[in-house]
């Protein structure tokens, strides 16, 4: 995720990257080269642990990753899910730190861990410094073999693990996979989630925990991904120093023998859940990621769903017998599978769908895939390939997958595979996968001549990239320092004759990539009343089709141009964000400008968006964080119905969308859109010069005569109220709490709060943190939030927690007594000062960005602010004192003044 190198390094990149490492320095004693591609290469260590380097000079940050080959899939009977158990024990202690998530958090690193049916991975991204880099390979060394978790720990962490599987058992997609996938799967562990079941969890052993983390977390088993700025050659003496020292285990690791055999014919599951909408669905096998045919199953898989030319979305989408549909891909080690989903409104009836959905996915022999169709999911393939590997941080996640599939080298391979695919491969590969024996939809039906699919031979992974070389690897940017002084040296900002402010800043970026950011302000109070959901309906029709391009046609030419744009609209703004490269930035200008200027807005697309919408609101009545979120929304809110600032009911809104029209949507297009109250902001490789007169041509006559004004909305005290919401067959339940409190982001008090809410609960080393979730192991996921108000005084805080029914009287409890004794023995000074720190690599971080970056200039035109400002907020939270911390906690965060919210099952809690 960044990229660390000196400036000597960075002046003779271009001829560096082509350079194996090993040939700019000595190897350190113990230490292998093997395999370079496309800038990319690979070390050895004597103990057996694989070593990726990917240096690159672009952003400011390091990321680093360490693979463990171990997932549910190596797991035995009666320990399903210890692998994603483990994965949480890691971020405990080591013999040097005691706590690794408080020490992460507390270096303002950006960190996750994420386990799968094959492996186990770790990353974190920091400010790139040898500080960093240094203290966190020394932590992975340690964690590699000397983690230091206990019995306690693993108690109170189980219930945290618990909580995370209640809360995916609130999702009806997540359990429809579950249940298809064990039905699907005979004998294979790909028929086990990873999660695990949840008496597996509950009582998994320690002393088998141990066992497993001692057989499998070893170097010969792990692969360590750097990738970002930094010194390589320094960085492998650093590896070989601390990873080196960890001595190559004896043990052998168990042989995993176990073929799934070909499915014998049609298989069917029915979930009965308490729910508000439906979905079927059908599963089909696979063959290995790593296999020649999985990207001709890759590309099916979104030939049936891409919008809205694909197969499944004509078949039952535009004919109105679902509301959506998408596909999960699972690539994987062994034989894997797909599952396609269709969400069916809850007034329709599944049976139609089902034989559609069926009819699509198994009439593929009657009706080929086209060249057209293949090239269309090719180009956006492709584009996605471009986007990680111009991203680092990205890029070592890809890392992390390949050699799950057997090796790093398979992510090129797979890219060149894309670029090869045919029709003609896509319809072979339907023919042998996509067959009534091989699908699982429903209940099982014999066949006197059962047509099965063919038993997957296994994959030479070796053999395969044996003699891979690739392409040339990617030209990379400059190293740009993103400090508020900086940033105002290289930003250009200038206002066009009719209003548009624009601000430009040009930069060397990695693959020449550059990012804007339109943001289009119209309206006021008055003429916006009674406008419902027309503002975001609008905003959600621009990509839909022009006047000259259908809705497809403009997608076809996004991706074409590898570019992304979207819109989002609310009540008096529109926000469109796009990236592409440098090249194709005119044209994609031009695609912009077309889709706000001259919107298609058909009825039939305008139908499938309030279709789309209804079905997820319908969603949202049985959905524990969606009533727990609409509740406090409304808590404390002055306005009556009508007024853009009131928040509906479900019902309410459900009855504005029905009542919308696609002639109200142009109606408010005529109305409001225009470029004079605007501001456009470019961040990039880019020529200003070039550009300037294209935006002066593109927006500068776009003008609108509906007079604006923003919409204020100023403070209005929070009344304490304590609400409960009951949601049966929900076994995760929801708290969300709010204090409203007159400050702004300028408020002198602003920056010592955002401190204080940095050490109560707003991040992984704050006291709710702790108490909660690490030591009472209630809850997955505790945290407060501050949504800060530029303008008004009006800033809120947010409070919120997931847990088990039956646990909210001890999350009540824990809560209010962190917060009774935050307010009355006040921060220590350590506190304070770590969350300074933290805060102020997080705004760093935050500035890295480009796309964030084309925001943050665009909200400043509109504020009228500039970088300035931004560093008097850094230098505000660099001086905030722990008297001024504790004094903004015990003024502004009373619990007499806080609205709480509560959802969930608790008739079964006691």
């Amino acid at each position: 995720m960044t990229r660390l190198l000196r400036l000597l390094w960075r002046l003779a990149a271009p001829l560096a990257l082509f350079l194996p490492l090993a040939a700019q320095a000595a190897l350190p004693p113990g230490v292998a080269a093997g395999p370079s591609v496309e800038g990319v290469s690979e070390y050895r260590l004597a103990n057996g642990l694989r070593v990726i380097l990917y240096p690159d000079v672009t952003k400011p940050t390091t990321t680093v990753d360490v693979t463990y080959l171990v997932g549910s899939r190596m797991e035995s009977y009666g320990e399903t899910g210890m692998a994603h158990l483990l994965e949480h024990m890691l971020f405990k202690g080591t013999p040097s730190i005691k706590s690794v998530f408080a020490e992460l958090s507390r270096r303002g690193a950006e960190f996750n861990g994420n386990t799968s049916y094959d492996r186990t991975t770790y990353f974190e991204t920091f400010t790139a410094s040898e500080a960093n880099l240094d203290w966190t390979l020394r932590m992975e060394a340690e964690r590699m073999t000397r983690s230091t978790f206990s019995k306690p720990e693993l108690d109170s962490e189980m219930t945290v693990v618990r909580n995370e599987y209640e809360s995916g058992e609130n999702q009806p997609t997540s359990v429809l996979w579950k249940r298809m996938a064990a039905a699907a799967f005979d004998w294979h562990n790909y028929g086990k989630p990873t999660i695990g079941a949840r008496a597996d969890i509950e009582n998994v052993p320690f002393d088998h925990l141990r066992a497993f983390y001692a057989r499998y977390y070893q170097p010969d088993n792990a692969v360590l991904t750097i990738a970002g700025r930094f010194d390589a050659d320094a960085t492998l003496r650093k590896i070989a120093q601390y990873f080196g020292a960890i001595p190559k285990p004896t043990r052998v690791l168990p042989k995993l023998y176990t073929v799934e055999p070909v499915q014998d014919g049609l298989r069917e599951v029915t979930i009965r859940r308490v729910a508000s909408t439906q979905y079927v669905a059908a599963l089909f096998h696979l063959p290995p990621g790593a296999a020649v045919d999985d990207t001709a199953a890759a590309a099916l898989a979104e030939i049936m769903t891409v919008q809205p030319a694909g197969r499944l979305y004509k078949s039952l989408v535009t004919t109105k017998k679902a509301s959506a549909v998408s596909n999960y891909m699972f690539e994987l080690h062994d034989p894997g599978f797909v599952i396609f989903f269709a969400q069916v409104p809850p007034e329709d009836t599944l049976a139609s769908t089902r034989e559609a959905m069926l009819g699509t996915l198994l009439g593929l022999k009657s009706e080929p895939i086209t060249e057209a169709e293949v090239a269309r999911v090719r180009t956006k393939a492709l584009k996605d390939f471009d986007n990680t590997v111009n991203d680092p941080q990205q890029f070592a996640v890809a890392m992390a997958e390949a050699n799950a599939l057997g090796d790093w080298r398979l992510f090129f391979l797979q890219r060149d595979r894309w670029r090869a695919l045919t029709a003609a491969d896509v319809n072979r590969v339907a023919g042998e996968y996509f067959k009534r024996s091989n699908v699982t939809v429903g209940e099982f039906v014999p066949e006197a001549t059962p047509d099965r699919a063919p038993l997957v031979a296994s994959v030479d992974v070796a053999a395969m990239v044996r003699d891979y070389k690739g392409d040339p690897a990617v030209t990379p940017g400059e190293a740009f320092d993103p400090t508020p002084a900086n940033l105002t040296a290289r930003t250009q900002r200038y206002t066009l004759p009719n209003g548009l402010k624009v601000a430009l800043l040009p930069k060397k970026t990695r693959g020449a990539t550059v990012n804007f950011e339109l943001r289009m302000d119209y309206g006021d109070v008055e003429s916006l009343r009674n406008a419902g959901p027309l503002p975001s309906l609008t905003a959600s029709m621009l990509t839909r089709g022009t006047r000259t391009l259908d809705r497809q046609a403009f997608q076809d030419a996004l991706d074409q141009r590898k570019a992304s744009l979207q819109f989002s609209g609310s009540a008096g703004t529109l926000v469109g964000a796009a990236e592409t490269v440098a090249a194709n930035l005119p044209e994609v200008l031009r695609l912009a400008q077309e889709a706000v200027t001259a919107p298609a807005l058909a009825n039939d697309e305008f139908e499938q968006v309030r279709r789309e919408r209804r079905a997820r609101l319908e969603q949202g009545r049985t959905d524990p964080a969606a009533i727990a979120r609409r509740a406090v929304a409304r808590q404390g809110n002055p306005y009556p119905p009508g007024d853009v600032r009131y928040v509906p009911t479900i019902d309410e809104e459900i009855a504005l969308l029905d009542h919308a029209s696609v002639d109200a949507v142009k109606a408010f297009h005529a109305r409001f859109y225009g470029a004079n109250h605007a501001e456009l902001a470019i961040v990039g490789e880019f020529d200003p010069a070039a550009v300037r007169p294209l935006i002066a041509e593109l927006f500068g006559h776009f003008d609108n005569a509906t007079p604006y004004a923003r919409v204020p909305d100023p403070y209005t005290a929070t009344k304490a109220a304590n609400l409960t919401f009951d949601t049966p067959d929900k076994p995760n339940a929801n708290m969300i709490a709010k204090i409203a409190v007159p400050l702004n982001d300028l408020s002198p008090e602003f920056a010592p709060l955002v401190v204080a809410n940095r050490i109560l609960g707003g991040d992984a080393d704050s006291r709710l943190f702790e108490r909660i979730r690490v030591r009472e192991g209630l809850s997955y996921g505790v945290g407060t939030q501050i949504a800060p108000a530029h303008v008004d005084t009006n800033t809120q805080l947010l409070f919120y927690a997931i847990f088990a029914p039956q646990n909210l009287p001890k999350v009540k409890a824990a809560f209010d007594e962190e917060l009774a004794r935050a307010r009355r023995e006040g921060f220590t000074a350590a506190e304070v000062d770590a969350a300074r720190k933290s805060l102020l690599e997080e705004r760093r971080l935050a500035r890295v960005d480009d796309g964030d970056l084309a925001g943050s200039l665009a909200t400043q035109d509109y504020l009228g602010r500039t970088w300035a400002d931004s560093a008097r907020q850094d230098a505000a939270i660099a001086s905030a004192s722990v008297d001024a911390v504790n004094a903004a906690l015990r003024h502004f965060v009373a619990p007499d003044d806080m609205v709480r919210v509560y959802a969930g099952d608790f008739r079964k809690a006691p």
